[in-house]
């Protein structure tokens, strides 16, 4: 093996995707994962990239404002130098409101959302139209914004994978040796590495479970009613998704599901009837601040952590990708102070 620069250990969309953003800043990148591109949390179906309520404005939103600001440019990136698709599409949001007390409370979020979101996307009440693809809204009125954008983990997944090996990463599938700085992304597992090596409970897992259902909408937005999203995806699917669990007897999916698909059917009634083509189940990293948790390794110099992309993962990767390869490969360090693992460790200790 020649000699790299980074070595990324992981094959989860924080691995990947920081992998990819040293290589493009011109460094010799090493990718190990044990088990499989994509075998953890990061190979999923519902691919929601979808901001947070445009109000009390914290770093954690305006982080994720910026990457679903760049996701677009940057996917494209990845699919042109791939070949292949990422499912990616910026097709906005839809979203019920319960009652006139919701109804209020949008609207208000509609100035805030000009502000935060810089003009660049917009949150609008606008009234229900009856159309079949339209979630079922009590009041009659809906949000629709137009910053949520969907994309396929899976050919997101594949398509980083083929730009990494096409220029020229090396791309080990179970164990390798480590060379230069090392970044690790390897989600629930890093989790408990860390909580171990710290002696302190940083963050567990959360069962997610999902399923895919053959309807063709590739060209709607998405929709999040009654805690799910529903998501068209470009193969003529909609996920539907997610459960989010604390406990659970098999890491496999269950009868959960079931409950899953009727929620959705009453919310969607346009999808009744729809095939079920594919289910998933999968432990996600949740870390004790509920951020994800980057930034150097306390104690281990030249490592780095990339961790607890829980449920936002993909949303957060151009960000997270982009932050990691300026602070590994130039010291560059433009983490949120909430994000910075030191910052969880003092947390965690605090709490003993």
């Amino acid at each position: 093996m020649a000699r790299v620069d980074v070595t990324v250990r992981g094959g989860g969309i924080f691995a990947l995707s920081t992998a990819w953003a040293c290589l493009c800043q011109g460094a010799r990148v090493r990718v190990i994962e044990t088990a499989g591109w994509g075998a953890g949390s990061s190979g999923g179906l519902v691919g929601a990239l979808s901001p947070h309520v445009p109000e009390a404005w914290n770093a954690k939103k305006a982080f994720q404002l910026e990457s679903l600001l760049l996701a677009e440019g940057w996917w494209a990136g990845v699919e042109a130098a791939s070949g292949q698709p990422s499912g990616y599409a910026r097709l906005g949001r839809l979203q019920p409101l319960a009652d006139d007390r919701a109804v209020e409370a949008a609207r208000r979020r509609e100035g805030e959302a000009a502000t935060l979101w810089q003009g660049r996307a917009d949150w609008r009440v606008v009234p229900a139209t009856g159309a079949a693809w339209e979630p079922v809204t009590p009041s009659g009125w809906l949000v629709r914004d137009t910053l949520s954008a969907r994309l396929s983990p899976r050919m997101g997944l594949a398509a980083l994978v083929t730009a990494l090996r096409d220029r020229g990463a090396e791309l080990v599938l179970g164990d390798g040796p480590e060379e230069g700085a090392v970044v690790h992304a390897t989600g629930i597992a890093g989790l408990a590495e860390l909580s171990r090596a710290f002696s302190a409970d940083l963050g567990s897992g959360v069962k997610g479970q999902a399923l895919a259902l053959r309807h063709e909408a590739r060209d709607l937005p998405q929709l999040f009613a009654d805690g799910l999203h529903i998501v068209p995806h470009a193969d003529g699917t909609v996920a539907i998704g997610s459960t989010s669990e604390t406990r659970w007897t098999s890491e496999a999916p269950d009868d959960q599901l079931k409950a899953l698909l009727a929620k959705a059917f009453a919310v969607v009634p346009a999808l009744a009837g729809a095939d079920v083509v594919d289910r998933w189940a999968g432990i996600r990293p949740k870390a004790a601040s509920r951020a994800p948790v980057l930034g150097p390794w306390p104690g281990r110099p030249g490592h780095f952590v990339a961790n607890g992309g829980f449920k936002i993962g993909f949303g957060m990767a151009p960000k997270v990708a982009e932050v990691m390869a300026d602070l590994v490969l130039a010291g560059r360090d433009a983490i949120p102070d909430d994000f910075r693992l030191e910052a969880l460790v003092q947390k965690a200790t605090a709490r003993r």
